[in-house]
């Protein structure tokens, strides 16, 4: 009984959520408020009801304030963004399409605004810059879902914080193991986009595809060293950005006016990486800003420092953009809230549903029936558990949130590393958004597609087993080593 009951809020989100008749936001309230009967319910049987106040306390105010980790960065990138777009397009025309820059688009350009801003802007970007190359169409949403590749470091890695936590690990240490995880599936993922591309008729020939395979090595090198040395946060926005600047360089070979014309053009997202690189790898910067007026009223989560953290930078650049463009302030603040408001209610909903799943020992429960039903071969099903919810809710901080206590508690139940079954449910649940009915109706909805949603699906589904393939891999791995 107190298992089903355990169980009944999970069941509970993931049915509205494939039903497709509630929103997150709805399938968040809900799971919140089943989870708190839950909770109570149990926690009164096993320590009595004096324990409740002392429960609820502690859960909901280490909730609040894992998610204003979260939501901090929301409403900051969507602020940076909306100035952007007040600013006007600079720089725009139609370029000729060719292989390279379409890889550009698709691994670098596409991912770095995925990174800085998250929750589908990458996804926007990505099919304006390949309606500017002339693709259109089928092509253009399929090539477009490539700005999700790199999602558990979008939003300046927001999701990989949210899991990293709940799962009692550092930031650092989970975005490590998921940039090695990264790997395969980005091999995959490369196959998947030679197939796309020949089927939207630009050619690849064979020393362009060793000339992607030798950017892509790079590209994960560089996340992985970012991860390594810096903060998870700037390891996807750096590394892409770096890679950019290289790419134009070498595949544009710029007078001295077109590259004052992309400096200007691209001025925000240039100043806002620096400062962000500059605040992460310059130590003395680094070490006075990161103590700085810094809060950390529980121990088992990260501290908030003001001027330290990304959200800063994010604003502060962005009310720079909107001063120079002579845009009105006001505009562009009531388009953020109405553009972010609904992410940092689901955030918020899913990440305190979490705590009071880890302190009330829900998480624990399901996790020791799962042993019981299947023994070892239980953590097999995390792989499927992370890609439904990554499908489900189209973000990683939800799905992290959602699943991650219960994923990381199963593998101490059954012996098997949490870290490594952490990252499992982190890389594949991020990556899995890509697939997300929140992004293939977006795509639709901006190409004017009336293609039926199936046959969207028929074709875009393969992009699902890179991670899935990735993800089993691991457990089996880890299964056997254990």
């Amino acid at each position: 009984m107190t298992t089903l009951l355990a169980l009944a809020p999970l069941l509970l989100v993931l049915g509205l959520l494939a039903s497709g008749r509630a929103s997150a936001l709805v399938a968040g309230l809900a799971g919140l408020s089943a989870t708190l009967i839950a909770a109570f319910i149990i926690v009164v049987e096993a320590r009595g009801s004096e324990a409740l106040a002392p429960l609820f306390l502690r859960e909901t105010a280490a909730g609040l304030w894992l998610s204003w980790h979260v939501i901090a960065i929301i409403a900051a990138g969507m602020f940076f963004h909306r100035c952007q777009q007040a600013r006007g397009s600079v720089g725009a025309g139609t370029l000729p399409v060719n292989a390279r820059r379409l890889w550009s688009v698709c691994f670098l350009l596409a991912p770095f605004a995925e990174a800085v801003t998250g929750f589908g802007v990458g996804y926007i970007i990505a099919l304006a810059a390949l309606r500017r190359l002339g693709l259109g169409g089928l092509s253009a949403l399929l090539l477009g879902l490539y700005s999700q590749s790199l999602v558990p470091w979008g939003a300046l890695a927001t999701g990989t914080t949210v899991g990293a936590t709940l799962a009692g690990l550092t930031p650092n240490q989970l975005g490590l193991s998921s940039a090695l995880l990264q790997i395969p599936i980005h091999v995959l993922y490369l196959a998947f986009y030679w197939r796309l591309a020949r089927e939207a008729g630009i050619a690849v020939s064979l020393a362009q595809k060793i000339d992607d395979a030798i950017w892509t090595a790079l590209l994960l090198g560089l996340i992985w060293l970012f991860n390594y040395y810096s903060d998870v946060e700037i390891a996807g926005a750096a590394s892409t950005a770096l890679l950019l600047a290289l790419r134009f360089w070498r595949d544009e070979q710029p007078d001295g006016a077109r590259l004052r014309s992309a400096l200007h053009a691209n001025a925000p997202y240039v100043a806002l990486t620096l400062a962000l690189c500059a605040t992460r790898l310059v130590p003395p910067l680094r070490d006075f800003l990161k103590p700085l007026w810094a809060m950390r009223p529980f121990d088992n989560q990260p501290a908030f420092a003001p001027l330290y953290a990304p959200g800063f930078w994010l604003v502060s650049i962005g009310l720079v953009v909107v001063w120079l463009a002579r845009a009105p302030l006001g505009r562009v603040l009531a388009e953020t809230g109405r553009a972010a408001w609904r992410s940092c209610a689901v955030t918020l909903a899913f990440v305190v549903m979490a705590e009071f799943y880890v302190g009330s020992g829900m998480a624990g429960t399901i996790a020791e029936a799962l042993r019981a039903v299947a023994g070892r071969g239980a953590a097999l099903s995390v792989p499927l558990f992370a890609a439904t919810g990554g499908f489900l809710t189209g973000g990683g901080s939800a799905a992290n949130a959602m699943l991650m206590p219960m994923v990381t508690a199963l593998a101490r139940a059954i012996a098997v590393d949490p870290a490594w079954v952490a990252a499992v449910q982190n890389s594949i649940c991020t990556n899995l958004t890509m697939l997300s009915p929140i992004r293939v109706s977006m795509g639709a909805a901006i190409l004017a597609l009336a293609t039926p949603e199936s046959v969207l699906y028929r074709r875009a589904w393969p992009l699902a087993l890179p991670p899935l393939l990735t993800g089993f891999a691991a457990i089996v791995i880890l299964l056997v080593r254990s």
